[in-house]
């Protein structure tokens, strides 16, 4: 998944694909660690997508909390 795409999701959304991404990421390496899996270079993706919602996630709140900030400081 591209950032563009995962900037492009609402909050609510990025939480739901993240628990997905990481129950797949997981069944991935359990299924990889039992028997060689056809393509093990998409545990790197997942790992990857991963870390780009929890990115997202993570910038959205410190943008809230910036924006909660200005207003106790404005009034």
């Amino acid at each position: 998944m591209k950032q563009a795409v995962v900037s492009g999701l609402s909050t609510k959304e990025l939480y739901e694909r993240l628990e997905e991404e990481e129950k797949q990421l997981v069944k991935l390496k359990l299924h990889h660690a039992v028997s060689s899996i056809e393509n093990p270079n998409r545990i790197k993706e997942y790992r990857k997508t991963v870390a780009r919602i929890k990115t997202e996630i993570r910038a959205r709140e410190i943008s809230e909390s910036k924006k909660t900030v200005a207003n106790k400081i404005e009034a």
